[in-house]
C-alpha cells in the first residue's frame, strides 16, 4: 500500500481557479473522506489524484513517487465510480477480471484473483450472471471487485451509494468498512453525505469554495468545528446557530432576547464583539428530556413555545422559538407536545461554540 499527498494542488479552468493550492497527507492504510456540498471541488481533487484530470499547479505524491505526469495506468490507483461503469455484454466475472486480462495476465491468475475477491464480497453465486440481472448493490459490489483484483497502491471512490436507496447505502456502508478491514488498503473517498463521512472514515477532509475547512477525526469536527461553516455543515439535525453581540457576561440576540455567556469563551471575547452561538440539538432539550439530563454544569432553562414537533419513535426533534427564530431540540423519552404550548428548554452552555462573526473561525482556545 502507499501514502498520498497532496502539495499545494491547484486546478482551474481557464481563469476560473477550482481548487485553492490544497495539502493533505493520507497515511499509509488510512482512510480517509472528502466531504463537502457540491462545487466545492471534493471530485475535481480525486480525479486529479487518479490521473483523470490535469493538474495546474502543486504535487501529487503516491509512495515514493511525483505522479503528475503520469497516465492513469501507472499510478497503481483502482477507482470505483458512482455510475459503477460495468460492461453490459460481460458476466461478473469477466468484468472482474477485464483489467487483469488487458495486463496480460494468465486465465489461471484471472481466475484466482475474481475468486478472491467474489469471496471478499459474496459474489460467488453470482460470476456468470450479466450487469442488468443484478441489484443495484451486487453492481456496486462488482465494481468493487473488479477495484480489489488489481491489488493498487490506493482505492479511491467518488460517491459510489449516491445511486441507492438509503437501506442499501447503510448496507454497502457496512460492506465497504467490512472491505476496508480486510484488503487493509487507503482509501480516499468522496461524498457529500456526512453520514457516510463520519461512519466509515478515520479522518474527514471538509472541504468549501476549493479550499480545505478543517481536518480531523470524526468526533473531533463534530465536538471541535473549526469554524461556523463546519460547524453547521457536520451534524444531523444541524447545529443552531445564530448571531449575537457580547455585553457584560451575556450573549445578547438580535430581538433582545439573551443567554449567558458560556464560561469557556469568558476570556476569549470582548464586550461588543459580534458572535455566532452555536449548539447542537442534543445540548438543547425540553428539561428533564436530554442526554446529559442532571449531569450538565452550565445549564440555562428559559421558557418558550413550541411551532411545531417531529416524531422519530423514541425520540422528537421539537422546534421552538427563542431569539426571533426557529431553534431545533432533542427531546429523549419523549411525550406529546402542542404547537404553541410552553416549555422549560435547557441550554447545555458547556457543550456551546461560539465563532467570530467576521471570520467564521472558532474563539475556542
Amino acid at each position: 500500500m502507499a501514502t498520498v499527498s497532496l502539495k499545494n494542488l491547484v486546478k482551474k479552468y481557464g481563469n476560473l481557479e477550482v481548487v485553492h493550492s490544497i495539502n493533505l497527507d493520507v497515511k499509509d492504510r488510512e482512510f480517509v473522506a472528502l466531504v463537502g456540498p457540491s462545487g466545492c471541488g471534493k471530485s475535481t481533487s480525486l480525479r486529479m489524484i487518479a490521473g483523470l484530470e490535469d493538474i495546474t499547479g502543486g504535487e501529487i505524491h503516491i509512495g515514493d513517487r511525483v505522479v503528475n505526469e503520469l497516465p492513469p495506468r501507472q499510478r497503481n490507483i483502482s477507482m470505483v465510480f458512482q455510475s459503477y461503469a460495468l460492461y453490459p455484454h460481460m458476466t461478473v466475472a469477466e468484468n472482474m477480471g477485464f483489467s487483469l486480462k488487458i495486463a496480460g495476465r494468465s486465465q489461471a491468475e484471472i481466475d484466482a484473483a475474481v475468486a478472491d475477491a467474489a469471496r471478499t464480497l459474496g459474489l460467488g453465486e453470482l460470476l456468470e450472471r450479466r450487469p442488468s440481472q443484478l441489484s443495484g448493490g451486487q453492481r456496486q459490489r462488482v465494481a468493487m471487485g473488479r477495484a480489489i483484483v488489481r491489488k493498487p497502491d490506493v482505492f479511491l471512490f467518488d460517491e459510489p451509494l449516491s445511486n441507492l436507496d438509503a437501506k442499501l447505502r447503510m448496507q454497502m456502508r457496512t460492506e465497504i468498512k467490512k472491505l476496508h478491514a480486510q484488503v487493509q488498503s487507503t482509501v480516499i473517498y468522496v461524498t457529500h453525505d456526512q453520514v457516510e463521512a463520519m461512519t466509515l472514515s478515520d479522518r474527514i477532509v471538509i472541504m468549501r469554495d476549493g479550499h480545505i475547512e478543517q481536518v480531523g477525526t470524526p468526533d473531533e469536527v463534530f465536538r471541535r468545528p473549526a469554524t461556523r461553516f463546519v460547524a453547521g455543515f457536520i451534524g444531523s439535525p444541524t447545529m443552531n446557530l445564530r448571531e449575537a453581540t457580547v455585553d457584560d457576561g451575556k450573549l445578547v440576540f438580535g430581538n433582545g432576547d439573551t443567554l449567558p455567556l458560556p464560561a469557556e469563551f469568558r476570556d476569549s471575547v470582548t464586550a461588543g464583539q459580534k458572535v455566532v452561538f452555536g449548539l447542537r440539538p442534543d445540548d438543547l432539550y425540553p428539561a428533564g428530556h436530554g442526554i446529559h439530563s442532571g449531569e450538565a454544569a452550565d445549564v440555562h432553562t428559559a421558557s418558550v413555545p413550541v411551532t411545531i414537533t417531529e416524531p422519530l419513535g423514541n425520540e422528537t426533534l421539537v422546534f421552538v422559538e427563542f431569539a426571533g427564530d426557529d431553534w431545533i431540540a432533542r427531546m429523549l423519552n419523549p411525550k406529546a407536545l402542542q404547537p404553541g404550548e410552553k416549555i422549560d428548554l435547557s441550554f447545555d452552555l458547556s457543550q456551546a461554540h461560539l465563532f467570530d462573526a467576521a471570520t467564521e473561525k472558532t474563539l475556542r482556545r
